[in-house]
């Protein structure tokens, strides 16, 4: 199976994405699994499941939160989370929730985390190594996970349907459930697969989610 787990919809504050373009695009692409993790929100993730309930994709309820040291993505969390909390913080309710903690994006230009995770390396469950929308970063998460045995995610960060599947990680085996493809996850029965956004892409898909920001702002 083909997971994206790195999903926002119009319920992120930078984009526009409706549940139906979600779920449509993703299966013409061919991708399998998707985890909706809008920023601070999970309002999203109803809609995308209703819409998908007679689709042959899997949803993964999900969420990116916004902690004081950076951006966590929560891997099948039901109930919102609070932002600005501390790193520690924001991982133990998301296991509370019996959710994955992963760091998302954690040398990306844009946001990247704030603290040494080596500090972290014993309290999260694992590290996003490719997102396909940074500039560079992928690869010192890769050295990260490497050096330390971590668990690894992949997603293309997409915030516009047009770029769902662009990066997934690969689980084997099919139509399978969400705690299955947590637990291939947690035993690294995956790999990574895909490519990032082209720089052309990255910059006017960076443009775009800015422009939307500030239009929902005013």
């Amino acid at each position: 199976m083909k997971c994206d787990l790195h999903i926002h919809t119009y319920y992120s504050y930078d984009s526009n994405a409706l549940p139906k373009d979600i779920v449509d695009f993703a299966v013409k692409k061919g991708i399998d699994c998707l985890a909706i993790t809008d920023h601070d929100e999970i309002g999203g993730v109803d809609e995308v499941i209703e819409y998908a309930k007679d689709k042959s994709i899997l949803i993964i309820p999900g969420i990116e939160v916004k902690s004081r040291d950076g951006d966590i993505l929560g891997l099948n969390i039901r109930k919102p989370i609070p932002r600005n909390l501390s790193a520690e913080q924001t991982i133990k309710k998301i296991k509370e929730q019996g959710g994955l903690a992963i760091i998302a994006h954690p040398f990306g230009d844009w946001h990247p985390f704030k603290r040494d995770l080596t500090d972290l390396v014993d309290i999260i469950d694992g590290v996003e190594i490719m997102n396909a929308s940074v500039f560079i970063g992928n690869k010192k998460a890769k050295e990260l996970v490497k050096k330390h045995d971590l668990i690894f995610t992949a997603g293309s960060d997409a915030h516009d349907p047009r770029f769902i599947g662009r990066t997934y990680l690969e689980v084997p085996g099919k139509n399978l459930s969400i705690e299955q493809v947590l637990e291939a996850i947690r035993n690294k029965n995956c790999k990574v697969g895909g490519k990032e956004y082209s720089l052309f892409e990255k910059i006017t898909e960076r443009t775009t989610r800015g422009l939307i920001r500030l239009l929902k702002f005013f």
